[in-house]
């Protein structure tokens, strides 16, 4: 039973973030199938009819989610085509991590509708693609002038995100493996410079400590 009390003292947004971060957990346990409304409504202290005066279904709400990440990963792009490539670069990789760091459920939903088909992403990637493929224009062009070594623009774009996003989508195994139990903090001005230093020098560059920090 909902307590009804407790639901007034909520104002109309902090139901609506109540809800929100109730389907991102549950979205990024079960995926669109295996989540109920009943499971979110109940995460969120609501009623499963209550939960439906806010949402108009299980389905947009997954799509409104998934939206978010793509608009968000879309803004962390990169098109400075006459910026340093060490700072541009560095600069990218830690706003991808802060995203895995911050966001670690959002993260693992968006691969978890990836590795089961993508049904729903399919219709809403033509964006990131063309954000992407503005990316690959900049690193094209800096190989071009020789401002980093000769490599495949796409793939290192790709090694790019399954490096920093790894560590919201495996946080179980990155955990085990460095002895940090849950809900203790992970290291993360570590893992950042470790990661963009590794990206750097893969591009045949060598990070500052501006760059590093």
């Amino acid at each position: 039973m909902v307590n009804e009390r407790k639901l007034a003292k909520r104002s109309r947004p902090e139901i609506q973030e109540d809800i929100r971060q109730a389907a991102i957990q549950e979205f990024a346990l079960h995926g669109l199938r295996g989540a109920t409304t009943q499971s979110i409504a109940e995460r969120a202290q609501l009623s499963k009819a209550q939960l439906h005066y806010y949402i108009e279904s299980k389905e947009a709400l997954y799509v409104e989610l998934l939206q978010g990440v793509v608009d968000e990963w879309s803004r962390e792009s990169f098109g400075q085509r006459d910026g340093d490539p060490a700072h541009v670069l560095a600069s990218y990789v830690k706003r991808k991590l802060a995203f895995s760091f911050d966001q670690p459920l959002l993260s693992k939903m968006f691969a978890n509708e990836l590795i089961s088909g993508a049904e729903v992403l399919r219709s809403i990637l033509t964006q990131p693609r063309t954000r992407a493929g503005q990316a690959i224009q900049t690193l094209t062009q800096w190989i071009d002038e020789g401002r980093i070594r000769a490599l495949d623009p796409w793939l290192f774009l790709m090694h790019i995100w399954a490096v920093t996003q790894h560590y919201a989508d495996f946080d179980v195994q990155v955990r085990f493996m460095m002895r940090v139990r849950a809900g203790q903090p992970l290291d993360r001005a570590r893992i950042v410079r470790e990661v963009v230093a590794f990206v750097l020098h893969g591009c045949g560059l060598t990070p500052s400590e501006d760059d590093l920090a």
